[in-house]
């Protein structure tokens, strides 16, 4: 892909129950799910807006695997080895080595040095992803990394990925809300954990046409609503969801909210 190194170029669910998970986020965000032929031998379904632009997959997490339900980001890079080598010099961790998946690119599963999950990976796509979309219902809108030590978590990136500070919200006791992304790009922003011993976690928004009508889907799924509706900063009229699949992953859901609902 095309993508700069650092964009956010595909989302994965890795999750107990994908049949249960595809059900979910089908009734909550419209997606379209398909199972591509080939590639890897595990269960693995692809999901697409009801445009047909690719988003994400869902997969069976490995037997064993503490860190699961947990969705994660596959972020661009031009060249995944010497991503993979850098992280590791970085003081970052690299849990599954650089691999090709025929036809698809060459991905590796690693994570920066306070221990948030990610992949890293060059597709073989000429085209650029669709997954990330500010504006676009049905797409990643936000990456928000939960972590242990923001301020070392973005010398981390900033050397991997080049990103840089692009200003910050204050949240009292729990300190900044770090922006994030290169130049003018903003992809996400970063917060310390405001509760002590949390393992640190990317954690990722998904845009959609009625804030009200995702969450009572989210809780006639199965799902639980954390936090919200709460309204977002700025002139724009969004408000978002934090929630938990039935599964237990932790996600939200950011949209619009219809005239006159409470």
């Amino acid at each position: 892909m095309t993508n700069r190194d650092g964009t956010p170029i595909w989302y994965e669910l890795m999750t107990t129950v994908p049949d249960a998970a595809q059900k979910f986020y089908g009734a909550v965000m419209g997606w379209k799910f398909d199972k591509p032929a080939g590639g890897m031998e595990r269960d693995y379904r692809t999901f697409a807006t009801p445009e047909g632009e690719g988003v994400g997959g869902v997969m069976k997490a490995p037997e064993g695997a503490a860190f699961a339900p947990i969705w994660a980001a596959y972020f661009g890079v031009a060249d995944v080895d010497a991503a993979a080598a850098m992280v590791k010099s970085l003081g970052g961790s690299v849990h599954m080595d650089p691999q090709d998946i025929p036809g698809v690119g060459r991905f590796a599963f690693v994570s920066d040095p306070q221990g948030a999950l990610f992949y890293l990976m060059r597709g073989d796509s000429d085209r650029n992803s669709t997954a990330f979309s500010m504006m676009k219902s049905g797409h990643c809108c936000w990456n928000e990394l939960v972590t242990s030590d923001q301020d070392a978590a973005l010398a981390f990136y900033n050397k991997l990925f080049g990103w840089t500070k692009s200003g910050s919200m204050p949240m009292g006791e729990a300190g900044e809300y770090s922006f994030i992304g290169e130049g003018d790009d903003m992809i996400g922003a970063m917060m310390n954990a405001p509760k002590p011993n949390t393992a640190p976690y990317w954690n990722f928004a998904f845009t959609v046409p009625d804030i009200d009508v995702a969450k009572k889907a989210v809780e006639r799924g199965g799902g639980k609503v954390r936090h919200g509706p709460m309204e977002l900063p700025g002139d724009q009229g969004d408000w978002l969801i934090q929630a938990d699949d039935p599964q237990g992953a932790t996600v939200m859901f950011a949209g619009k909210r219809k005239a006159g609902a409470v």
